[in-house]
């Protein structure tokens, strides 16, 4: 070989490594995050693409898993050691994982931020175990009952007066389903076992009914309504109120039905005010409380995600920043409230976006009638797809079993869940 070809093979393999190693160091500073598949997609992409824009050196992967999927494969990651840098986890979840000691304790790294002061009070209950902190809020969701006002007027109903009843809602739901076509007075997801504690707990929860069983030895479904709140369930399941391609929503698509137009009423979450003006510009609509069984009463979901490190994250400290970033007073206006979320600190809502929509108003009060469940097996017992809430709602739904037998049936399940 001469002396020129061997100096420019030498030049060649020099420029060839400066490529690999530049593209080795782009990749290893990208940052995965896993996030569940929902309606809050356009939430957490404006959050990454905020720092993205912000950080060029670290830029930030979103990967979305299927809802129903993402315990499961947390935890088998975990196992594997093939963990995502950072993640969103249902903050439900949250005590689960870190009393098993699956996430990484941050507690040295925020204990002294002063935006954790104003943070969502019920995030950071769940975010934290034995006084150790694990996540901070991601984002905050509360459920209510969304009602299309146009279909209202249409049915003879009055415009600004959701029912207060569960008596009233089925009245409603007659009403509007009688306009025919396409339209269904109100929707019941089929196949999400968490669409249905967000949106069907809060019915019980209103009609004063316990759901799970806390742990070992305590009572599950407990509550005088509770047989009357099912049976109502299952004759609006069978009334025709409910669209029939309902019984598969497993959460896909969730998100999108109240835009579509065609639905009365359906139990939903804060985020569905974006969603439906976006896809539905001209429909008019209005923001309830989900009701029980006595006028008047009402109760709400307080759910949303944490974002968390996975135990053997080598991204801590990246996955901090991102935390400090999102809880900051610029994003908390300029990327939760413009998109009208809740803001996840309770000292950042009076801002221009918040003031001039009245619907975020009225989202709000369903946080004075909100609850979260707290146990340590709320995937088995309420959230997996296999679990007894979803099997009991389902036999509730689509069967003509005796309604006696499907509570002792779940409620034995629970029971065994909470002992183990």
């Amino acid at each position: 070989m001469s002396s020129r070809m061997l100096k420019t093979t030498r030049r060649t393999l020099a420029a060839l490594l400066t490529t690999a190693a530049l593209s080795t160091s782009a990749w290893a500073e990208e940052l995965i995050f896993w996030e569940r598949s929902g309606a809050n997609a356009g939430m957490v992409e404006r959050l990454v693409e905020m720092w993205n824009e912000a950080e060029p050196d670290r830029q930030i992967n979103l990967t979305y898993i299927p809802h129903a999927e993402m315990v499961a494969k947390l935890a088998q990651a975990i196992a594997s050691g093939d963990v995502p840098d950072l993640m969103g986890m249902d903050l439900i979840y949250t005590p689960q994982f870190s009393k098993a000691g699956q996430l990484e304790d941050i507690t040295d790294y925020v204990k002294d931020w002063p935006e954790l002061r104003t943070a969502s009070p019920g995030h950071m209950t769940v975010a934290t175990w034995e006084d150790r902190i694990y996540g901070v809020p991601l984002y905050a969701d509360v459920s209510a009952l969304f009602y299309n006002k146009d279909l209202f007027e249409q049915a003879g109903l009055d415009p600004n007066k959701p029912p207060t009843s569960l008596a009233e809602l089925r009245e409603y739901a007659d009403k509007i389903t009688a306009l025919g076509g396409d339209v269904k007075g109100y929707f019941l997801p089929g196949s999400c076992a968490g669409c249905n504690i967000f949106t069907v707990g809060p019915l019980l929860w209103a009609s004063g009914i316990k759901i799970e069983a806390v742990g070992p030895g305590d009572e599950p479904l407990v509550g005088d309504n509770l047989k009357p709140v099912l049976e109502w369930l299952r004759s609006m399941a069978k009334s025709g109120n409910v669209h029939e391609d309902a019984r598969a929503e497993n959460g896909e698509t969730f998100g999108k039905r109240f835009g579509i137009g065609n639905l009365g009423m359906m139990g939903t979450g804060n985020f569905n005010i974006t969603l439906a003006r976006d896809a539905n510009p001209d429909m008019e609509f209005g923001i309830g409380l989900l009701p029980g069984l006595e006028p008047g009463s009402y109760a709400s979901f307080i759910g949303g995600d944490l974002v968390v490190v996975p135990r053997g994250s080598k991204r801590t400290q990246d996955a901090v920043d991102f935390m400090k970033f999102i809880l900051s007073d610029e994003v908390q206006v300029e990327g939760y409230a413009q998109l009208l979320n809740l803001t996840t600190r309770s000292d950042m809502t009076d801002n221009k976006y918040f003031n001039a929509e009245p619907l975020v108003q009225d989202v709000a009060r369903a946080l004075d009638v909100g609850q979260t469940p707290f146990t340590l097996t709320f995937f088995e017992q309420i959230n997996s797809p296999q679990g007894p809430w979803l099997q009991m709602l389902q036999r509730v739904y689509y069967t003509d079993d005796d309604i006696d037998q499907i509570i002792d049936d779940a409620k034995e399940q629970m029971k065994s869940i909470a002992a183990q």
